[in-house]
């Protein structure tokens, strides 16, 4: 399990219609932040003992500060809306160190996000990455309105000197329309590397529309779920390291059993978004119901997530 860090929240800022920004920085002679890379986020470790993914939205490299910005998300289970009510400035408690599930390639010719919402955190921080690196890329942000659209002020801005990288989509304002997704892909130039993060409509609209591309030059993030975790059980469970064994019953998780069997095991998002609870494979066929690993990743049956997927074998043996 990744080390924790001790925060403390320097600021707050509004930055759209239910949508606030929190800078959080060390506590009083903390140690600096540890660096991290464009698409990367952090396990918050609420006050209220809620523990919540969120990607960081500040430019790679600064290691004075963290910027988290989440939306009031009308079906919260207690994170965003604890963090819009209750949290201020001043107020201090534990993050992990970043990881990153949704690298950027730095070599691509030519990047083309497309952000729906709050997924437009992990992909301004790309765009600022490759803006200074002096790579090609566009941004396409989705949202309802422009009053629910983070960063606008700064993004319209920025438009006026990168000219062409920049466009918006308010779908929900007169005249506006879903962005077409498909459309956008067929234009692009060949080689052209596609990011997207955003709901699920828009994930399974982009999945769809560029499934006929090699798989490396399509990456995507998902903040909620797409599959349902595996509860079926009905198989076994053999822990190498730990020498630990047991049946996963129906209508728990992997990750249930061997919290229960005392095993200490990583864990942050319970719904396998984050990628924390990543297990190495060493026999068995697993059944993937995550959101992190990609196509290939999961073909190569390698590696799971044990707090959502199961097993299509009678045992599954992983190095725990």
């Amino acid at each position: 399990m990744s080390r924790l860090i001790e925060v403390e929240v320097r600021a707050v800022i509004r930055e759209a219609e239910g949508i606030n920004s929190y800078e959080l920085r060390p506590r009083l002679g903390g140690e600096p932040l540890p660096p991290f890379t464009a698409g990367a986020h952090i396990d918050v470790h609420l006050p209220n003992g809620l523990v919540r993914s969120y990607s960081l939205s500040n430019p790679e490299g600064e290691t004075t500060r963290y910027v988290i910005t989440v939306a009031n998300d009308v079906a919260s289970r207690g994170g965003s809306r604890f963090m819009h009510e209750k949290l201020m400035p001043g107020d201090a408690f534990a993050i992990s160190e970043p990881r990153n599930n949704f690298p950027l390639d730095e070599a691509a010719a030519h990047s083309i996000f497309i952000a729906g919402g709050i997924g437009v955190t992990p992909l301004w921080c790309m765009a600022q990455r490759l803006q200074s690196l002096g790579r090609s890329w566009q941004l396409v942000y989705c949202a309802r309105t422009r009053r629910q659209a983070a960063f606008i002020e700064t993004l319209v801005d920025l438009k006026e000197k990168v000219k062409m990288n920049l466009h918006f989509n308010f779908d929900g304002e007169p005249g506006g329309k879903m962005l077409d997704i498909a459309q956008l892909v067929a234009a692009a130039p060949a080689g052209t590397h596609f990011y997207c993060c955003g709901p699920l409509p828009m994930l399974a609209a982009f999945e769809s529309a560029t499934a006929h591309l090699a798989p490396e030059l399509v990456h995507v993030e998902y903040f909620t779920p797409k599959e349902a975790p595996s509860t079926a059980g009905g198989f076994t469970v053999k822990l190498e390291r730990s020498g630990i064994e047991f049946f996963v019953e129906e209508g728990k998780t992997i990750l249930d059993m061997a919290i229960e069997a005392g095993v200490d095991v990583p864990f942050s998002c319970m719904e396998g978004t984050c990628g924390e609870c990543e297990t190495r494979i060493i026999s068995g066929l697993p059944d993937h119901h995550d959101s992190c690993l990609t196509p290939r990743e999961r073909e190569a049956n390698n590696k799971m997530m044990i707090c959502c997927s199961g097993s299509n074998s009678d045992t599954l043996v992983l190095d725990l």
